[in-house]
């Protein structure tokens, strides 16, 4: 019957160092800002000037134009980040009053981040 053998020092080192960059790198996102790079703040600047005329936009406000979804439930159906295509191409709904526009990818980072916080 064989013994299992420890495993070499070696492995245990590299295993124990990989864990530690991992702890850094998720630490070494500046506050405001998520993973992805965008920024929390523009985020939020950005769907009050383009969206916050119809949608709710924030934790507890209601939809000004009924029907609108409240952006704090979007996250409800889907992942938010899934949105990035639909915002780079122009989101098509199939309701006439929604305008269709497009995000520039900065802008996408930033409402994706935004979202995220909701």
């Amino acid at each position: 019957m064989r013994v299992p053998s420890k495993p070499p020092v070696r492995a245990l080192a590299g295993l124990a160092v990989g864990l530690a960059l991992a702890g850094c790198a998720a630490a070494a996102v500046p506050p405001g800002e998520a993973a992805g790079g965008g920024s929390v703040a523009r985020g939020a600047a950005l769907a009050q000037s383009r969206c916050a005329s119809c949608h709710a936009v924030e934790r507890s406000d209601d939809s000004p134009m009924q029907g609108a979804p409240p952006f704090r439930h979007l996250s409800d159906n889907y992942p938010v980040a899934s949105l990035q295509e639909g915002l780079a191409e122009g989101l098509v709904t199939a309701h006439p009053g929604m305008p269709q526009f497009a995000f520039e990818p900065e802008e996408i980072r930033d409402l994706i981040a935004y979202l995220e916080t909701l």
